[in-house]
């Protein structure tokens, strides 16, 4: 396999190198052409059971032998981009030959070069991007795609710098591989997990004085828009969601507010959901709303979950799925 390239560079708004697609309107993914539905619904579940004793050690082992023990023929697109020195979250999806989304249990390796000694495995179990039908949007409704779920690894890092990242997939055919490359940074502008956060305002329909203003989502979702960030934080656990359904680049941001109003009707007794638009009057070229500004952020969608002293309790980039979503909202409740 050839030397993982750069991913694509991001724009001022753009949490993948790769276009997600929004998933189908049905409860359950459709397989695609060529491939069996119960065929395509077994390696969903696969590819959300993963275990590193399944896959190759390293056993100091470089990248590109790792490598070579896959057969090439996937891409892999990065759903992550901000990186530390220390344990990430690296999310992604895997692309075959026909530019299909692929699954299957799946792992990552990295190293500071292919020919450097390789770190991992690092299991990467497939999370859903699926909620139930009365909390789907158009936006994650329109695609005929079948995009049912994102992989997540918990990658760590030693020192900043770039690596180059190699995810292998099990597949009736064997490992297939594909390659891709990060870029680690000394720090993050981005809170973490344990920081606090200034009490700054976030956009609520009171405020706007209509749904169209604070929320591009089609149908809208008011239940998000009631409570003001400042207002709770410090007072009552919260989950705060920088996304915009409908000028998202990456095409995820549909489902993920999708999954945030499905989680509000499971924990909205217990703590405040708050989804936050991310472009000034929703236009592009207007630049980005202040509270993301104030968050450091420069890529979208993120999910920050806070304790009920106004602490981070977690902190999520790029397409996540309900596990991802759940874990969230657990940190901040306990």
């Amino acid at each position: 396999m050839s030397r993982p390239g750069r991913p694509a560079g991001a724009a001022v708004i753009a949490a993948a190198a790769l276009a997600f697609a929004g998933c189908g309107a049905d409860n359950a993914p459709k397989a695609p052409p060529g491939v069996s539905q119960s065929a395509f619904e077994r390696q969903l579940a696969d590819a959300q059971r993963v275990s590193p004793a399944g896959f190759p050690a390293t056993q100091g082992k470089t990248l590109q032998q790792l490598a070579d023990t896959a057969k090439a023929g996937r891409q892999v697109g990065l759903a992550t981009s901000v990186f530390v020195p220390g344990e990430n979250r690296l999310a992604f999806g895997v692309i075959d030959a026909k530019n299909r989304f692929a699954y299957g249990k799946s792992a990552v390796y990295v190293a500071r070069s292919p020919g450097s000694a390789a770190q991992g495995p690092y299991p990467a179990p497939a999370d859903a991007l699926l909620t139930e039908g009365r909390y789907r949007s158009k936006q994650a409704a329109l695609e005929a795609s079948p995009i049912a779920s994102v992989y997540a690894a918990q990658v760590s890092f030693r020192r900043p710098g770039r690596y180059a990242v190699l995810v292998l997939t099990k597949s009736d055919r064997g490992l297939l591989g594909a390659t891709a490359e990060v870029n680690v940074g000394r720090q993050a502008s981005v809170p973490g997990v344990g920081d606090r956060r200034p009490a700054v305002s976030t956009d609520t329909i009171a405020s706007a004085g209509s749904e169209e203003a604070v929320d591009t989502r089609v149908p809208a979702a008011p239940e998000l828009h009631k409570t003001n960030f400042k207002d709770v934080l410090g007072k009552r656990p919260v989950a705060l969601l920088f996304a915009t359904p409908q000028l998202c680049q990456s095409r995820v941001c549909g489902p993920v507010v999708d999954i945030e109003l499905q989680m509000n009707a499971k924990y909205g007794d217990r703590m405040a959901f708050i989804h936050h638009e991310v472009y000034v009057d929703n236009q592009v070229d207007k630049g980005l709303r202040p509270a993301l500004t104030a968050f450091g952020l420069q890529t979208e969608p993120w999910l920050f979950t806070f304790d009920r002293s106004g602490r981070v309790a977690a902190r999520l980039e790029g397409s996540l799925g309900t596990r991802a979503f759940e874990q969230a909202i657990t940190a901040a409740l306990r």
